[in-house]
């Protein structure tokens, strides 16, 4: 059986009283004990108090040990292992480009009379794009339209491909159309990845911007609010498939080169040349 110290402090000094209790009565005188007597009582208290401080652990230091304050003294509390430090993720070595490949993977978009979709015509501009960022040493996702990666993207730049009406609606509706976020967080670089867009796709393909019929479903394009806000992101209208069907079906690889050059124009900081426009026939 355990004593809580203090009682046993009190027997021990009743055990005392009772000693000297009985040494009270008349007795014959004996000799002072000597200092090695007080030592063995000093070593058997020391030896006594010992063994009750590692069987008894304060409930003060208890408390403090579960609220985390000071050490824990009990030598039976379990040892709680340390958490091991999180790997820090590896810095990415190339940039990574993001394309998406309009109405991929969820609708046809535009169909025409002849059942040409916008679709295949958007992902065979997008799989060319990615072919010749690669070469370039570029890692490219090609995504789809409402692809489950674009949660939380996080990429250099990601840039949207889709085609225009197949309705002829004038003689105007022609040329291809660039917007970038109308919110965003790092209005400069839309702005910086739109302008390259523009210039490069304008030299390369030799078609004209088409400034008047960009619309709120390009500025509020609804992959700009799932991408990390560190993306810059980018939607282009790569032609109408109406007046433009021509070049858009039998030259796709100078609308890829026009949007790869884009992209490389605005990961290199490349100038952009101004366009002398093109005088009317």
């Amino acid at each position: 059986m355990l004593y809580e110290p203090r009682l046993l402090i009190l027997i021990i000094m009743g055990n005392m009283n009772t000693t000297s209790a009985s040494s009270a009565q008349p007795a014959a005188p004996t000799r002072p004990k000597g200092t090695f007597h007080l030592l063995k009582v000093t070593f058997g208290v020391a030896l006594v108090l010992a063994t009750l401080f590692t069987a008894w652990t304060p409930a003060e230091i208890n408390r403090q040990s579960q609220m985390g304050q000071g050490f824990n003294l009990n030598p039976f509390a379990a040892v709680q292992p340390q958490e091991e430090d999180k790997p820090t993720p590896t810095p990415r070595s190339r940039p990574l480009i993001g394309i998406v490949a309009g109405h991929w993977g969820s609708d046809s978009g535009t169909v025409c009379s002849d059942g040409l979709t916008e679709a295949e015509v958007n992902l065979r501009i997008a799989s060319l794009v990615q072919k010749l960022l690669s070469e370039k040493n570029l890692d490219v996702d090609l995504l789809q339209e409402f692809d489950t990666r674009l949660r939380g993207y996080s990429a250099t730049a990601l840039v949207s491909i889709h085609a225009d009406s197949c309705d002829y609606i004038n003689d105007e509706a022609t040329g291809f159309k660039v917007a970038a976020a109308l919110a965003n967080s790092y209005p400069e670089r839309g702005t910086r990845l739109t302008a390259c867009l523009r210039n490069r796709y304008t030299l390369d393909t030799g078609l004209p911007l088409h400034t008047t019929s960009v619309t709120p479903d390009m500025t509020s394009y609804h992959a700009f609010d799932e991408i990390d806000d560190g993306t810059t992101a980018a939607i282009i209208e790569t032609g109408f498939m109406n007046l433009d069907r021509q070049f858009l079906t039998e030259h796709p690889d100078k609308a890829a080169q026009g949007i790869a050059d884009g992209i490389l124009c605005f990961i290199n900081n490349e100038s952009i040349t101004p366009i002398t426009p093109q005088p009317t026939p």
